[in-house]
């Protein structure tokens, strides 16, 4: 065995499979094709309505059912995630109801009390009834009763098989019922991740439509011979896999899919990090105090007159979101900030720990180009540069701190962590350059003799 089939036999084995992503992007590529060819399929067979594609925002929300439903099935059929032991249920021999049933209630007083609290989050913050989050409360609004209805069913059902019932939900139900005594741990971990669900599962379904519509509607034709418009269609197709599977991951956090959230990041490090990259929180928007786009232009408009390197830099701005959307991907029915649901090792993670973040900020720096300035003035240009080089150390930082909350998490993220350090080609050249850095420091720290 050489070292490269070393190198691949060590790493650990993902805990998704590449078919799940995969399964997902079929379905997804399939109502997109519905949707965009709607006009002849409703003339075929005589259907009623409008005559035009399926570009609303709900036709955008449909692409979660047929996104998701793939993915579950290749889950359950193909990789079987229902058998493994981490999802906590055990099949073959389930309890008798009566046997449950007074920790199904306590469970659902916890779960209800929860959206409840969510529920009264979402009214009082005012961000959340503007603009696009305006859809995304009716549809919450509108599924609520329907999931109070269906979780009475689902979690008696559940269980009967769970080997320990007495999960977060049930230890804040415990609290709140005051009948039982309860771990404050594991209302803390049950109440962070569902701040996590509540949160970004929101920003999400408010981000669903935009992009969507602009792919059922674009104009096929006129891309082959415009190379801006081509690159910039491509990229906006590969950000929509990056939502629309980003946003099944959300939405799955299902113990018999075994892709339950099993702990949120405790650390408030992590928590800061991440909400300044994300509305309202957000730091890096227009007038934000890490905005780097003042007095900037688009890449083309440097590069105007000159085809061929618009045609190059076009196509490089196109493979770094692809890595990106690859890594959303990568995640299957699993994707989320802030949490750890199981390890992913397959994919871009072959070649760096954090390809996701390290293709987006790429992408930000070839696409911006903050070191050119419209205004010529050097300010302008020191300014913009030194800017997005902090909005890139955040990244670094969110990776650090993702890092510190896997670690203490989970044996084989450790073992894949070890693993990357040595093999993935992106991590071990970063390590190689940091460490030569250092010893060039120490040198230079050592008194002359």
């Amino acid at each position: 065995m050489d070292e490269r089939q070393q190198a691949a036999a060590s790493r650990p084995v993902s805990d998704v499979s590449a078919g799940v992503g995969l399964s997902g992007l079929f379905g997804l590529f399939l109502w997109i094709a519905v949707c965009r060819n709607w006009p002849a399929i409703a003339d075929a067979f005589a259907l009623p309505g409008p005559r035009a594609p399926l570009a609303g925002p709900y036709a955008a929300l449909l692409t979660v059912v047929f996104t998701s439903l793939p993915m579950v099935l290749w889950s359950v059929f193909v990789d079987k995630v229902h058998r493994r032991r981490s999802t906590g249920i055990h099949w073959s021999n389930p309890r008798p109801l009566s046997a449950v049933s007074d920790v199904s209630v306590t469970k659902l007083a916890g779960l209800w009390a929860t959206w409840a609290l969510i529920g009264l989050f979402y009214c009082i913050a005012r961000w959340y009834w503007r603009d696009g989050y305006l859809f995304s409360m009716e549809v919450i609004g509108t599924a609520a009763v329907p999931l109070f209805v269906l979780s009475i069913p689902y979690v008696l059902w559940l269980d009967r098989r769970l080997v320990e019932p007495r999960d977060g939900a049930w230890h804040f139900g415990a609290m709140l019922i005051g009948r039982e005594p309860y771990d404050p741990a594991e209302v803390r971990r049950h109440l962070l991740a569902w701040v996590v669900k509540g949160f970004f599962g929101a920003f999400m379904i408010s981000i669903l439509p935009g992009g969507f519509e602009g792919i059922v509607t674009l104009d096929l034709a006129a891309l082959p011979s415009d190379p801006v418009r081509l690159a910039n269609a491509l990229i906006e197709l590969l950000f929509l896999f990056d939502v629309h599977i980003g946003t099944v991951g959300y939405l799955m956090t299902l113990k018999p899919l075994d892709a339950q959230i099993r702990s949120a990041n405790p650390y408030l490090a992590g928590w800061v990090a991440a909400l300044m990259c994300y509305p309202p929180f957000i730091l890096m928007g227009e007038g934000g105090p890490l905005s780097y786009h003042e007095n900037t232009a688009d890449w083309a408009f440097w590069m105007q007159g000159h085809t061929a390197l618009i045609w190059a830099w076009g196509a490089l701005l196109v493979s770094l979101t692809a890595v990106y959307a690859w890594a959303t991907v990568a995640f299957g029915l699993r994707f989320s900030n802030l949490t750890y649901r199981g390890v992913l090792t397959n994919g871009p993670y072959r070649f760096t720990r954090h390809p996701a973040y390290l293709s987006k900020n790429l992408f930000w720096w070839c696409s911006t180009l903050p070191f050119l300035a419209t205004t010529g003035a050097l300010t302008d240009v020191v300014r913009n540069t030194v800017i997005l080089g902090l909005v890139s150390a955040v990244y670094f930082w969110r990776a650090k701190t993702e890092e510190k909350h896997l670690l203490g998490e989970d044996a084989k993220y450790r073992a894949y962590h070890a693993w990357a350090a040595q093999h993935a080609p992106i991590t071990r050249a970063f390590g190689r350059i940091g460490r030569l850095v250092g010893q060039r420091g120490a040198r230079q720290l050592q008194p002359a003799e």
